[in-house]
Formats: C-alpha cells, structure tokens, sequence
C-alpha cells in the first residue's frame, strides 16, 4: 500500500456555506468546486475549499435521514475523512480490509474529459474515515462528474498555508496502543515519537504514527485515567468519542503569516511573557528571533534535526473541540519534547480565561 500526501480532509457541517465564509475569509482558502443534488449528490451539499496543496471538504446535510445530519448531531461539526492519496484505491482499499479494517465505501471510478479518479474508503478511528484517492490525467478536477469545479478567484490569496502538517486525535482511555498497532498493521504507518505529558495534577499519554512517505502524520493522545481529568476528557465528552482535536498548517514564514491571519480575523491563543524570558535558557537562540515570537505569542521546541515553530487558535467552535494549529519547521521532523506540553498547557490557559 503506498500512501503518499493528505489527499484532502472533509469536515461534516452544519452549515456548508457558513463555514466556507469563515474559512475563506480568515484563513484565505477559496470555493473552488461544488457537489449536491444537481450532481447527483442526493441528501447532502459539498464545497471544495482550496490553498496551496490543501484541499478541504465541507459536507452537510440536506435531510436529517443522511449520515451526515448523524455524524453532526453526536459530534457537531468535525473531520469526518482525512483521505490519503495513493497509486492503487482498489488495491488499497483490499489490502486494507484484509488486514482489518472496516469498509465504508466500495472502490467507485469518476471520469470525465480525460481525467479519472478512483475513490474508496475505510473505517480509521471513532467515527473517522480514510478515503483512499487516486488520480490520473487533470489534478485541478477534484471528482470529475460529482463535482463542479468553479473558475480561479482573480484576487484569491496565496503564500499564507502550504499543506497539510499532521493532525492531532484524541483518543479514549486504552485505546492508544491499539490504535498504534492499527495504523501500523492496516495502513503500515511507524510510531516515530512518544511522550507522556504531566500538567499540574492532569496527564495524558501521547504517540505519533507516519506513513512510509512520512507526508501522512498522526498525533495520538489519550487521558491517564488515575489522575485528574483534563482537557482530552473534556474534548472526549463533548466530542462523544474519539476525533480530531485540531489541524496543523504548515507555513513558510510563521512570524509573517499569525499577523496576516490577525488582521483577517483569526485568533490565536496567548502566550505568557515569562515563557520567552525563559527560552534562552531552554533552548539557547531560537531561529526566529526571540522578540518576533513574543510578540506573535509563537512557540518554539527542537528535536535532533532542528526546530519547528508553532501557534494555536482560540476554538470557535460551539462545543470547543475543534481548532486549527499553524506551524512552520525549521529541519525539525518531529515534535520537540516540550511542544505536545505546550499544546495542553495553551489550551489550559484558554479554558481559564474564558
């Protein structure tokens, strides 16, 4: 099975248009291709959001009989499919039921003018799937013949993201190990880091599965049940179950890009003054320098390799589980020892705030 990048990530919302506007407007993405009854998508509308090599799906529902309106009313608005790009979808899709996995969709063929696309998919985590997409012949038609593409944006935005940088799932309590030994069995991914996070009197557990190509990465946590609970079991229950915590976007220019994204609208969370009067301690010089990360309360860790930069958004969303991370390495290929604390410790600090 050889995956290759995120293909594309679709969200089930409640409100397609509504969330394309905020997304759009913040984060500079543009509608480029739209699907729903008049393409013979019966039940559910789609608009195709795209910005450098990210594509983002919004998907919702159009009767409450559709799986979506399912998936929205347990969850609310989340990642539904985070769907990997591969040379074979049939193959991969086989092999993958073979070694385990539950199917979702059976493999479907989409041409038109030439170009053609190979879809299927397959259970993940929760109630998360994996489309497995592959392409042959115009890579700008998305789904020929269900989806409808839309004439380029003369005044679209462009440099802000780059792609897709790694998602981050929280997991219920015992299910990290198996789903390490999922990952690494159905899809042949490799846990490439782990960490356990102590904050105050709450902890978490926490593993990072890759795919082969090493484009594909996967940040698995999940709560340490013997100590106070925290934020992975508020999301858990506010969630009803597993799902993806947030999105990390990867930037050329991090320090140029959180003002960019400020002056659209986007908010970030803040960091404490005393966390950049400590970093040359910690960490000697940082890359960017220190003034430019205090003041665009960005963070800063290193691994073997080198450093990655790295910011939160404030959750708009109404049951607080879902936000964006924007992030942007300097060599590092992983997550440095202090950034998943950093993560946890930020998003304590929003909570205390509110």
């Amino acid at each position: 099975m050889k995956i290759g990048s995120v293909d594309h990530v679709e969200f089930y919302v409640g409100d397609a248009q509504q969330s394309a506007f905020y997304l759009c407007t913040a984060f500079g993405f543009r509608v480029c291709g739209q699907a729903g009854p008049e393409t013979g998508q019966p039940g559910r509308r789609s608009l195709l959001l795209r910005q450098g090599g990210i594509d983002l799906v919004l998907t919702s529902a159009l009767s409450p009989e559709d799986p979506v309106a399912a998936y929205v009313a347990r969850h609310g608005d989340g990642v539904a499919n985070i769907a990997f790009e591969v040379t074979d979808a049939a193959k991969a899709f086989a092999t993958a039921v073979e070694r385990g996995a539950t199917p979702v969709e059976e493999p479907v063929t989409h041409s038109r003018c030439g170009t053609e696309v190979v879809t299927a998919a397959v259970l993940g985590f929760g109630d998360v799937a994996h489309r497995f997409v592959q392409r042959t012949g115009d890579r700008d038609e998305f789904l020929p013949g269900v989806m409808d593409m839309i004439a380029d944006d003369p005044d679209q935005v462009t440099g802000l993201m780059r792609t897709v940088d790694h998602a981050a799932i929280c997991l219920p309590a015992g299910q990290l190990r198996p789903t390490v030994a999922f990952y690494e069995k159905v899809f042949g991914f490799s846990q490439i880091f782990e960490e356990f996070i102590e904050v105050g009197e709450q902890a978490m557990d926490s593993k990072v599965v890759q795919s082969p190509s090493g484009q594909v990465t996967f940040t698995l946590i999940e709560p340490v049940t013997d100590r106070k609970p925290g934020q992975i079991d508020d999301f858990l229950a506010r969630h009803c179950g597993a799902g993806v915590q947030h999105l990390a976007l990867l930037v050329d220019d991090i320090v140029a890009a959180v003002p960019a994204l400020e002056s659209r609208g986007v908010k970030f969370l803040r960091t404490p003054d005393a966390y950049y009067t400590e970093l040359a301690e910690r960490l000697g010089s940082p890359e960017l320098g220190t003034e430019d990360l205090r003041r665009t309360n960005v963070l800063v860790d290193q691994d073997h390799w080198g450093q990655v930069f790295q910011i939160f958004t404030q959750s708009l969303h109404i049951r607080k589980t879902f936000f964006w991370e924007v992030i942007d390495r300097h060599g590092a290929r992983t997550f440095g020892s202090g950034n998943i604390k950093a993560l946890y410790e930020a998003v304590a600090r929003e909570k205390a705030t509110a």
